[in-house]
C-alpha cells in the first residue's frame, strides 16, 4: 500500500537503497462488537515504520505505548490528552458509521466497519528530503474518499461518498490543515519519534534466513527466504558453485514485503534440474544490523507445499499485537454483495454527508464547535 524504497535489480542483486521512515495512524470501528477475542469495537493503533508504538481500543479506554521509549520520553500529559483524542474520535467514529450504513442501505443486522488511515512518510534518498502523506477512509473494506494534497481536495472513491466531498471540499480550513498536518506536523512527530528511539540504541532485528526445495514439475524450485528484518534495507542473492545467479538463469523475487508485525520478508527463488549436484547458497546482507548470513542448501528436497523457511516466515508475521489483525478479520466478516446489490449500491444515496466531527476538532482549534452531520 505504501510505497517503500526502490527496488533495485543488478548482477541477481535484489537490493533497497534510500533509508524510509514512516509514522501511520488506523482507526478501526465496527457497527457492534465483533465478538471474537483481542478484536474490539473501536481500536486505535500508531505504527513507526510499521511497528507499534501505541495502541487504544475501546475495552480499556486508554492510549498506551507499545515501546518502552515511548513510555519513557513521552510524558503523563502526552498520554492524557492521546486518552481523551482517541475518545473523542470512537464517539465520531459511532455516528458517522450509522451514517453511512444508512447511506449505503445497509442490512443493520450485519457488521459493518469504517477505516481511517493516515500518516506521512519520510524519503531520505538523495539530497533532499521527500515527503508523501495518506489520508484515507474505507468502508467494508473498499475505498471510500482520500485526500488529494497535490490539488487540496478530497477524492470520491464511490458515489456515495460524493456528499462528503463536496461538504469536505467546502471548508477550506480543513483542507489546508489536513495538508499541513501530513507534510509538517506530521513529519515533526516521526522525526521526535526516529530521534527518540535512536537514542534508546533500540537495535534492529538480524534476518532470519531459510534456504530450501521442493518438486516442480521435473525440475525443483530451489528459494531463499529472508524475514523479521525492519527496516527494509535488504541485499539478498542466491550463488551456485560461487556463481551468482542472475535473471538469465531464471532468478525471480518477491521484493521486500511486511510481515504485519513491523518486521519484512523477502523471498527469492530458481527453478534447477533436479539431479543438480553443485552448491548452492543464500546470501543476505542486512546493513542496519550490519549481518551478513550465508545458508548452505543440504540438497534435501521438501515434499509438496509450502518451504519449510516459509512457513516459518508466515509464522513470524502471525506474532502481531492485536491491533494489527484487524485487517484479517474484517476480510472474514466482510459479506459478499449480489450483482443486484452492487447496483442498488451505485444508484442509491442519502445526502447527509460524513463531515469531520469531534475527531478534527481535537486538532482544528480554528473550528470553534463540532459540525452536524
Amino acid at each position: 500500500m505504501w510505497s517503500g524504497s526502490a527496488l533495485v535489480l543488478l548482477c541477481g542483486v535484489w537490493t533497497v537503497n534510500a533509508e524510509v521512515n514512516s509514522l501511520t495512524y488506523i482507526y478501526t470501528a465496527f457497527t457492534r462488537p465483533v465478538g471474537l477475542p483481542g478484536i474490539h469495537e473501536f481500536s486505535a493503533i500508531g505504527l513507526l515504520d510499521g511497528r507499534p508504538i501505541d495502541y487504544f481500543d475501546s475495552d480499556t479506554q486508554v492510549k498506551v505505548p507499545k515501546e518502552d521509549w515511548m513510555r519513557e520520553r513521552l510524558d503523563k500529559d502526552y498520554w492524557d490528552k492521546g486518552t481523551s483524542s482517541r475518545q473523542t474520535k470512537q464517539q465520531w467514529f459511532k455516528v458517522n458509521l450509522k451514517i453511512l450504513t444508512d447511506r449505503l442501505r445497509k442490512n443493520d443486522t450485519d457488521n459493518h466497519y469504517l477505516q481511517w488511515r493516515h500518516g506521512c512518510v519520510l524519503d531520505t534518498e538523495g539530497p533532499k528530503r521527500k515527503i508523501s502523506g495518506i489520508n484515507q477512509y474505507s468502508y467494508d473494506g473498499d475505498d471510500f474518499l482520500s485526500f488529494d494534497s497535490h490539488h487540496k481536495q478530497w477524492v470520491a472513491h464511490m458515489n456515495e461518498a460524493m456528499p462528503t466531498k463536496r461538504k469536505w471540499d467546502r471548508i477550506q480550513q480543513l483542507n489546508d490543515y489536513t495538508d499541513g498536518y501530513l507534510h509538517n506536523e506530521c513529519v515533526q512527530w516521526l522525526d521526535t519519534f526516529l530521534k527518540y528511539r535512536k537514542e534508546a540504541d533500540i537495535k534492529p532485528s538480524p534476518p532470519k534466513v531459510y534456504i530450501s526445495a521442493k518438486p516442480f514439475k521435473n525440475n525443483l524450485k530451489l528459494s531463499c527466504l529472508a524475514t523479521g528484518f525492519p527496516p527494509r534495507e535488504i541485499t539478498m542473492n542466491i550463488r551456485r558453485d560461487g556463481y551468482l545467479v542472475d535473471r538469465l538463469d531464471g532468478l525471480q523475487s518477491t521484493g521486500v514485503r511486511p510481515n504485519g508485525d513491523g518486521t519484512n520478508q523477502i523471498k527469492m527463488w530458481v527453478m534447477i534440474p533436479g539431479g543438480d549436484t553443485a552448491k548452492y547458497t543464500c546470501e543476505v546482507y542486512h546493513p542496519a544490523s550490519n549481518i551478513h548470513v550465508v545458508e548452505e542448501w543440504d540438497h534435501h528436497v521438501e515434499a509438496e507445499g509450502p518451504p519449510v523457511g516459509l512457513s516459518v516466515g508466515v509464522a513470524v508475521g502471525l506474532l502481531v499485537v492485536v491491533g494489527l489483525i484487524i485487517t484479517g478479520v474484517v476480510i472474514i466478516l466482510r459479506r459478499k454483495r449480489t450483482p443486484a446489490e452492487k447496483d442498488d449500491k451505485k444508484q442509491k444515496g442519502a445526502d447527509t454527508a460524513l463531515l469531520p466531527g469531534s475527531s478534527f476538532v481535537s486538532w482544528m482549534p480554528f473550528l470553534k464547535r463540532r459540525h452536524n452531520l
